[in-house]
């Protein structure tokens, strides 16, 4: 997937002028934050699980080695084989090996964030690998030729209109106008897809120290069918997908859901430990799990390391205002929201998205609702610092907290400059104490009138309140 992060502003203008796409985000956010809500409220122990699971992902990050080379040997007991892959071009070329060495022709593909990040399937195609993407979301985009909008929602931008238009294109009349219809139809497609897959490509939610499994949790039973059907399976992960126990698994089973979808939990649990045993009904001839660092071991020991806690829950791009009005595709990567702002500047580079730390609000709100309680407005503040140290923001931003930190540094000058503001800006307000154009701040008024203060400093009313 190709970086577009430095046309964030151009993007995120095209998406405010969408309506369409305003409508489909309007729609599905309401559902994902309400229902979270009423779910977190009927479970009175959510902020201990919270903090819970805060604990145990930080402490496996403290350990990441021990439980990495566990897990390998867990894997290697039941049969399987991990694979480390140092970057996206290792990880591509490990899997591109194991499928040229099993012959295979048709590659079925379940959720999988990592395959995205590394750009997986383009590799496949480019091998003349037939790719197929099994969950409903991702089929959807993979038809109208476009990366994911959201991390648990791929296709959150379309309306069912799109989607009925995509399904006639790609599979023929009659055309579906129903929810139902349009999900038995991919149903049908999709169904004979699955026995002809020589290979079966799923994420990993959870990683298991102690039995070397792998976990994915579907609405969908998508990610059944495709490990357990396909000749091979091959797990991709991050290297920081791992737990210490199957009780651990079940702390964060808690809190998965609710966060991400508000539902108590998944209507599929599913658990891999190695290829088929003898006596097994099903299952795959070979199991393998390809671990990718790309980057990440970079963020352990730093000021980033919180955000190796991820869970890909979502809850923080459903509850953010300005995912909430561009979509995820203005973000110009994998990784769209609060958590994409954090992780894209540190997987592609500062220089190449500045925007991106630069576009929220530092509202809080992502960081209220994170099932693991990442701090994500003071990683994105620094980011923004970083970049300012570092010469990446602008020359007439830098000049301007130049001023602002001189100015600010000294008490008189700065208590006469805020005066002289107030005053100013009341002036400029007129009758209806609102500023329809604002010097310097053309951006905000463009779209909304400014209240004008009402003349006289905090410093000044509270001085007044006390006397």
């Amino acid at each position: 997937m190709d970086v577009s992060s430095p046309r964030f502003k151009q993007k995120a203008v095209i998406a405010l002028a969408n309506p369409t796409l305003r409508q489909a985000l309007g729609q599905s956010r309401k559902g994902f934050v309400n229902k979270r809500a009423e779910l977190v409220a009927a479970l009175p122990e959510f902020e201990a699980l919270r903090d819970q699971a805060r604990d145990v992902k930080n402490h496996v990050l403290e350990n990441l080695d021990h439980y990495l080379e566990r897990f390998d040997s867990a894997v290697t007991a039941a049969g399987g084989h991990v694979h480390w892959a140092r970057d996206a071009e290792e990880a591509r070329n490990i899997i591109l090996g194991i499928c040229e060495r099993v012959q295979a022709r048709t590659i079925t593909k379940g959720k999988s964030m990592v395959s995205e990040e590394v750009n997986l399937n383009a590799a496949l195609e480019a091998r003349g690998y037939t790719v197929v993407e099994t969950d409903l979301g991702e089929y959807i985009i993979q038809l109208a030729k476009e990366p994911p909008s959201h991390i648990i929602a791929p296709a959150i931008h379309k309306t069912k209109e799109q989607v009925s238009d995509l399904f006639e294109a790609a599979h023929g009349g009659p055309r579906k106008t129903t929810v139902a219809d349009l999900v038995t139809e991919a149903r049908l497609v999709l169904r004979d897809k699955y026995f002809k897959a020589d290979v079966g490509i799923t994420g990993g939610n959870y990683l298991v120290a102690e039995t070397g499994s792998s976990i994915i949790v579907t609405n969908e039973g998508n990610g059944d069918l495709t490990q357990t059907l396909a000749k091979v399976h091959i797990v991709t992960s991050g290297i920081e997908r791992i737990v210490p126990t199957l009780e651990d698994v079940s702390l964060f089973l808690r809190i998965l859901a609710r966060s991400a979808t508000g539902q108590e939990t998944e209507t599929y649990t599913t658990l891999s430990t190695g290829p088929r045993r003898p006596g097994d009904v099903d299952g795959p001839e070979e199991f393998h799990v390809v671990l990718v660092d790309n980057g990440r071991s970079k963020m352990l020991g730093g000021k980033f390391q919180d955000m190796l806690r991820c869970i890909r829950c979502g809850a923080c791009m459903n509850h953010c205002p300005v995912y909430g009005a561009v979509g995820g595709h203005a973000y110009g990567w994998v990784y769209p929201g609060p958590m994409g702002s954090v992780l894209t500047p540190l997987f592609v580079g500062l220089d190449a998205t500045y925007d991106l730390p630069n576009a929220c609000t530092l509202n809080g709100r992502c960081q209220s609702v994170c099932p693991v309680r990442i701090p994500l407005p003071e990683l994105l503040r620094e980011l923004r610092h970083q970049q300012h140290q570092r010469g990446i923001s602008p020359p007439v931003q830098r000049r301007a907290l130049g001023v602002w930190r001189f100015v600010a540094e000294r008490p008189g000058l700065y208590q006469f400059a805020n005066r002289l503001a107030a005053r100013a800006l009341k002036s400029l307000g007129g009758r209806d104490g609102r500023l329809r154009h604002l010097p310097f701040a053309g951006g905000w008024t463009a779209l909304r009138d400014l209240p004008a203060p009402e003349g006289k400093t905090f410093l000044e009313l509270w001085h007044a309140h006390k006397a």
